[in-house]
């Protein structure tokens, strides 16, 4: 027995043991090709047809402008106070009901635009939109 040597089973591995690994990569492989004919069976089910056609009728714009001194313009023609109310219900009861575009002029007190916006809620419009100039 000599002291200072080494057997060569007690020296230390450098290489990865590749066996356990290739048996892992094995057993996937079965279990991948056991089960891939197994998903593209599926059940027939008849299912229904269905159209999808785009809507054709177009809702009407209302353009309703509010000039500098105060007065409504509806489509550009002049138009009272009581007339408004009148002509906002007639359009509120259409089908498809119409998108009315309020232009107030920039010198026009808020308050005539106010009175309109709440002349068309009154009147049971629910699109309602404001037209600007870009800068």
């Amino acid at each position: 027995m000599a002291f200072g040597t080494q057997d060569d089973a007690d020296e230390v591995m450098n290489e990865i043991n590749m066996t356990p690994l290739v048996d892992v990569m094995l057993v996937l492989l079965i279990i991948f090709i056991i089960t891939v004919p197994v998903m593209k069976h599926s059940v027939n089910v008849d299912l229904p047809r269905a159209t999808n056609q785009p809507e054709q009728v177009k809702p009407e714009t209302l353009r309703l402008s509010v000039a500098a001194d105060g007065s409504y313009y509806w489509n550009g023609q002049t138009i009272a106070d009581a007339e408004l109310a009148t002509r906002l219900q007639d359009e509120a009861a259409k089908e498809p009901q119409p998108d009315l575009h309020i232009r107030g002029d920039k010198e026009v007190r808020y308050e005539r635009v106010a009175q309109a916006m709440a002349a068309a809620q009154r009147a049971g419009l629910r699109k309602i939109g404001f037209v600007t100039d870009p800068q």
